[in-house]
Parts: structure tokens; sequence; C-alpha cells
């Protein structure tokens, strides 16, 4: 998959329950055509805490990916998606 969003692009949701967002690209999955993407597609995991590792259990809010064809890249100079 030729995919042209690269990570550290602005993007914009084109679907979803995000549909209208705008936000950065944290890293792309080449193999299953899916993206990260900061504050898009947040999701609730309930982690076990690891005493080993100091790590606090609870509900931590990440984010999932969100397929590539659902994101365009965001043009900022002139306020218009670019679809690629």
């Amino acid at each position: 998959m030729a995919a042209k969003i690269r990570r550290d692009d602005e993007v914009i949701v084109l679907a979803g329950k995000d549909k209208g967002k705008r936000g950065k690209v944290l890293s792309v999955v080449t193999e299953s055509g899916r993206v990260f993407v900061e504050g898009i597609n947040l999701i609730k995991k309930h982690q076990k805490p690891v005493p080993q590792l100091n790590q606090a259990g609870g509900i931590v809010e990440k984010e999932a990916s969100i397929d590539v064809s659902n994101v365009a890249i965001y043009n900022s100079e002139n306020e218009q998606k670019q679809i690629v």
C-alpha cells in the first residue's frame, strides 16, 4: 500500500464518530492500512497494575487506530482538506 499520509502530518477525519476533527498522526501501520491520530478515536482500556514496573492500574484513555481511508491531509494555509 502506497500511503501518502506520514507521521507528524496534520489530518482531518472524514468518517466515523470523530468526523470533522483534526489531529496529528502519531504512527502509521502500513501492513493493515491504519493510522493512529492524536486525540481521535479514544478508547478506555482497563489496565491491570504491574508492581514490577511501578505502573498503577485503572482505566486509561488511549488512541485506537483508524483506517487510512477515513482521514485526509489537512491543508492549514487555505483551510481545505486534501484527499490523497
